[in-house]
């Protein structure tokens, strides 16, 4: 943005981009505990469950969705886009007009959302169904736990998955075309306006990671406990503010990792190599769509009007496919708080060993858990 003279912008994410080091400068010594927690949850994927199988099908099924949803928003525009050259506007046959491509594609944004949401977290608690077998059966590992914890996801707890989802969606929803219009304004230099859009967007991302903060544990606590989704979110606000497992949460890098785009490389730990952000992943495909506008010129952008859109919705693909592979990464572990939060005796009992080396490296677990 800075090279082609977007300044409003170019400023914004070049202060977004020196935060965002100052914070994994102030991570350092909290990377330990997190190497602990990754590596516990990479050997119980590959010993126990088919933990891989369900990412993998989980990711094929959301780049189908997000094939499905491009292919469906070009669709929109190419029927009902008022436009001189449009055979369907002159025939007079294709209701074509501005306010139904609008609403079109504020519906399909919206599902885009919604199903991607719901599959991304009925995958979370799937997940979070086999780490439970293991946390609390790890001597007597029952067969079929897999098999068993997906039917659950579907059946029993698909209506919290989907409600849960729902409200994450509308968030997303009204954040995805709030940054439209910022980086519209951006275009058209009117940084007033583009500052209030951002300041919008900053108070909806604050209310998206309140809720998917306490998704994330909300519906671990569905997938142990098979509780509704209010009661587990309740439950789960309570297991936060007073049995002290905030700072044991506060204390893991994974969810921070993942939620801010680093990469990180640690002396002590390959398996951070693996924690390429999805954020990033949003950023390169936004990076490599606005690459393709600029070198292709195709004639429907010839001034410039379609960038802002094309640019937003690879950033929503990216990161919605992103958001379905990175998952099981941290479904694990926090899995492995809640049960900690609420059973600490089962970890200090039937796993020893890992109870240890979280004290080592972080000696406040005795407390954070009320052990």
């Amino acid at each position: 943005m800075l090279s082609r003279k977007y300044w409003s912008g170019g400023i914004v994410f070049l202060i977004f981009a020196i935060f965002v080091l100052i914070c994994f400068i102030s991570w350092i010594p909290r990377i330990p505990f997190s190497v602990v927690m990754l590596q516990t949850s990479i050997d119980v994927s590959k010993k126990y469950g088919h933990v891989y199988l369900v990412s993998f099908v989980g990711g094929v099924l959301g780049v189908a969705l997000a094939a499905w949803f491009s292919v469906t928003l070009v669709a929109v525009y190419v029927k009902y886009q008022p436009a001189a050259n449009n055979p369907a506007c002159r025939t007079g046959a294709g209701g074509c007009g501005s306010g139904k491509v609008i609403g079109l594609i504020v519906f399909i944004t919206f599902a885009m959302y919604w199903i991607s949401e719901w599959l991304k977290n009925t995958i979370h608690t799937t997940i979070s169904g086999v780490y439970g077998s293991w946390y609390f059966c790890s001597n007597n590992f029952p067969k079929g736990a897999t098999r068993g914890a997906l039917k659950r996801s579907l059946t029993y707890a698909f209506g919290s998955i989907s409600f849960g989802s729902l409200i994450v969606a509308i968030i997303n929803t009204l954040r995805h075309f709030c940054s439209v219009a910022q980086q519209s304004q951006a275009g058209d230099g009117n940084i007033v306006v583009y500052v209030l859009f951002c300041c919008l967007q900053c108070l909806l991302g604050l209310l998206e990671w309140a809720v998917q903060f306490v998704n994330r544990y909300a519906f671990s606590h569905i997938a142990l406990y098979g509780k509704a989704y209010i009661p587990a979110a309740k439950d789960t606000w309570s297991m936060i503010k007073d049995r002290g497992i905030d700072a044991l949460v506060n204390e893991c890098l994974i969810g921070p990792v993942l939620t801010m785009g680093a990469t990180v490389r640690v002396k002590a730990c390959s398996a951070f190599i693996m924690l390429t952000d999805y954020q990033f992943v949003g950023y390169a495909c936004a990076f490599l769509a606005y690459l393709y506008l600029i070198f292709t010129n195709p004639a429907y952008n010839a001034n410039g009007g379609y960038t802002p859109v094309v640019v937003a919705f690879a950033f929503l693909i990216g990161l919605q496919i992103a958001n379905v592979f990175t998952t099981p990464l941290s479904s694990g572990i926090d899995t492995i708080f809640v049960a900690a939060a609420w059973d600490p005796q089962v970890l200090v009992r039937d796993h020893p060993e890992l109870y240890a080396k979280m004290v080592a490296v972080y000696p406040h677990v005795q407390q954070a858990i009320h052990a």
